[in-house]
């Protein structure tokens, strides 16, 4: 079943769109980065590692987590390239691979703290909305 209530087809708009299109190997990389940036505890550190580079002791320590949940976390990151470190010593400092990570959580950060009209959330406000409309309407009779 089509959700089209005319079989037409615009085939420039279609074949324009086509050619923007990227592979399918960097659309299969893009879904993977995101569903690795899907995890709460990898977005906190993410977000702690655009402020500093820091090493993990100082990351579990910010996140109340452990060394061993962090380095869980820290090594889905850096596969997918998307951060890195160097050591100095016996320490291991963490940082983001570069500058194209941090604009990413900051857009994605925006768009979810922007404001949005407030929308009837639940069952019961819809039913206190109506109480306090018929309420109202009995005053006016």
């Amino acid at each position: 079943m089509s959700d089209c209530e005319i079989d037409f087809v615009d085939e420039g708009r279609v074949a324009m769109v086509r050619r923007a299109m990227k592979s399918e190997q960097s659309m299969i990389a893009l879904a993977e980065m995101f569903k690795v940036l899907g995890d709460p505890t990898r977005i906190k550190l993410v977000i702690a590692l655009s402020t500093a580079e820091l090493c993990v002791c100082d990351l579990a320590n910010l996140l109340g987590a452990s060394q061993s949940a962090v380095s869980h976390s820290l090594r889905a990151l850096r596969q997918m390239k998307l951060v890195k470190y160097r050591k100095e010593g016996k320490v291991v400092y963490y940082s983001l691979d570069d500058h194209h990570i941090s604009h990413l959580i900051e857009d994605g950060m925006r768009h979810v703290e922007e404001p949005r009209p407030r929308l009837i959330e639940t069952i019961e406000d819809l039913g206190e909305t109506i109480s306090k409309k018929v309420a109202k309407a009995k005053n006016l009779v």
